[in-house]
């Protein structure tokens, strides 16, 4: 997979820089390129406790972007996942460290503990006053010695921020960040690894496979669990976490690894919130990316007591873009929906065959949903299939509130229910359909002619004709066909939704913005939504004629 970068030793290099021009000057950086690199605050005159750390890159926004006004003073930056060298650490706090002193934040990783802590040792000779705390926040391998210092890294970051900020002496700020590290407990979890820059990546995730307790610079988890959806996720990260809790309130920060959308964090911290631990999770910092592992499409978790001087701490506002500020958790408010939205649906009334039609065409369309989805792919966002198997679910659920026995009101009602809960210009388009239908029916026409005048107003206002590669391809000629039997009607959907895979130009939807050799030999989707749906109901004609035949048979002998 291509990567944008240029060279792959020049790549951290170029990244700061881009950080420091859009930092309106609050950001600098020390000569020494490319062997020191050290980002500093632009505003910083030695008058309190200098806050450094930083690590390799490959975590970003941490820990450059974390330097400001109440958190760093300086971030040290290594090469991709490698430690910065003992000068570089050493030039970051000769550069930043006054007479109130300077303390050391670092992970708990091998390579960071020597090359900080002989910076330490080599700043004490220049007779500065340097202490040094380790964060080990992981709890994957709980039987460790040393745990591994991760995302909770960001709690010491903004509580001992704030009080160097406050004015707060090197001891008092030692000592918070210490409180801070033993309180912290955090997980990660992965679908995939990450992708070192220039370099190949590393296949070790099985597809339907997570990997449940990793580090932050690609090493492999504690285990690999099998994958079904964001709750088991949860829910496996927790049994790690509860363990450590205590019954108090805990601020959770729920952290992006790099590769995971902004919707897929949303929904990780509703489960997180609806977990069996949600009570105990009083604020939440995010989610967002704030210490990554490059693009890992993976999150994590940490979890952290804070007493009230922390979460005013945690709470103090900074204008680094890359901290997300703490949120407090407060039930979700409900408004009603406006009257003018409120729909009237007519008297519900039941009819069997009418009911069990419907289920039947509505499993067609979610039995299809992958396949549509695939087809959609080639010519949209991927997502119609899953747009008329939702439909189709509501729909089945909205059943008993339809009046199945006056086809007439059905149309109407259908119309309705997928104006509620259709997504996209499709459910728009066939709301317009079955609304138009209904009104038809109701002036006096047969099924076929209220169903093309449903259709002919679904043009009208949808702009789609004949031709223009969407399910009106397949929809015209199935209805012109209607009147000759359902199996003539399947046969002019089929073929009328095999022609869109040799019309090379969309005049509607999203297929219009692409190109000709996408479209080429795809099928478009909706029209193949029309031509399985009318397939099913010849065949299930055919059957239902093949059981009468039999039972006619029956009563003669």
């Amino acid at each position: 997979m291509a990567q944008f970068i240029n060279k792959r030793e020049d790549v951290v290099t170029e990244a700061i820089d881009g950080l420091l021009a859009l930092s309106n000057g609050a950001l600098v950086r020390l000569d020494g390129y490319p062997h020191i690199r050290v980002v500093l605050r632009g505003d910083w005159d030695k008058s309190k406790v200098a806050l450094v750390s930083g690590g390799g890159a490959g975590h970003e926004p941490a820990h450059a972007g974390f330097v400001g006004p109440g958190m760093l003073t300086a971030a040290v930056c290594g090469d991709v996942f490698a430690s910065p060298s003992v000068d570089a650490v050493l030039a970051g706090i000769l550069a930043v460290t006054g007479p109130a002193g300077c303390l050391l934040i670092v992970k708990n990783y091998t390579g960071d503990r020597l090359n900080f802590g002989l910076a330490a040792e080599r700043a004490r000779a220049f007779g500065l006053n340097v202490d040094m705390v380790i964060v080990g926040d992981d709890v994957a391998l709980p039987e460790l010695p040393q745990a591994r210092g991760l995302a909770g890294t960001l709690l010491v970051h903004k509580v001992a921020g704030a009080a160097a900020e406050g004015g707060a002496d090197l001891e008092t700020v030692a000592t918070a960040a210490r409180r801070v590290i033993a309180g912290t407990k955090s997980i990660g979890m992965s679908l995939d690894t990450c992708r070192v820059p220039g370099s190949p990546k590393e296949e070790r995730i099985p597809e339907g496979m997570a990997e449940l307790g990793l580090g932050i610079h690609g090493e492999a988890g504690v285990e690999q669990i099998a994958f079904r959806d964001a709750r088991s996720a949860i829910e496996a990260v927790i049994g790690k976490l509860s363990s450590t809790l205590k019954d108090q309130p805990h601020v959770a920060l729920i952290n992006n690894l790099g590769g995971t959308s902004s919707l897929e964090m949303s929904v990780l911290a509703h489960e997180l919130l609806g977990s069996s631990i949600g009570r105990r999770i009083s604020h939440v910092i995010g989610p967002a990316p704030m210490m990554t592992s490059l693009d890992m499409h993976g999150f994590s978790i940490s979890l952290y007591p804070a007493d009230a001087a922390d979460l005013q701490a945690l709470g103090t506002p900074v204008p680094m873009a890359a901290w997300p500020g703490l949120s407090t958790v407060k039930p979700i408010r409900i408004e009603t929906v406006p009257d003018g939205l409120t729909p009237i649906m007519p008297q519900p009334s039941e009819h069997q065959g009418t009911r069990a039609f419907i289920v039947d065409c509505c499993k067609v369309l979610m039995a299809s949903e992958q396949d549509l989805n695939a087809l959609d792919a080639k010519s949209g966002d991927g997502d119609t299939g899953s747009t008329l198997a939702e439909a189709a679910r509501a729909l089945i659920s909205a059943l008993d509130r339809l009046p199945l026995s006056d086809h007439t009101q059905l149309y109407r009602a259908i119309g309705q229910e997928l104006s509620q809960t259709m997504g996209g210009s499709s459910g728009v388009l066939l709301a317009i359909f079955f609304a138009a239908a209904g009104d038809a029916a109701s002036s006096g026409l047969p099924m076929t002619g209220a169903l093309k005048a449903g259709l002919l107003r679904m043009q009208e206002i949808g702009g789609a004709n004949i031709g223009d590669r969407t399910m009106v391809d397949a929809l015209s000629p199935a209805l012109d066909a209607l009147d000759q039997g359902m199996e003539a009607a399947a046969g002019a959907a089929r073929e009328g939704a095999n022609l869109t895979a040799t019309l090379l130009h969309a005049k509607a939807g999203r297929a219009a913005y692409i190109n000709a050799k996408q479209l080429e030999g795809h099928i478009d989707p909706g029209a193949e939504a029309v031509a399985r749906l009318f397939e099913y109901l010849a065949q299930r004609a055919g059957g239902l004629a093949r059981d009468a035949d039999a039972a006619g048979q029956r009563l003669t002998v």
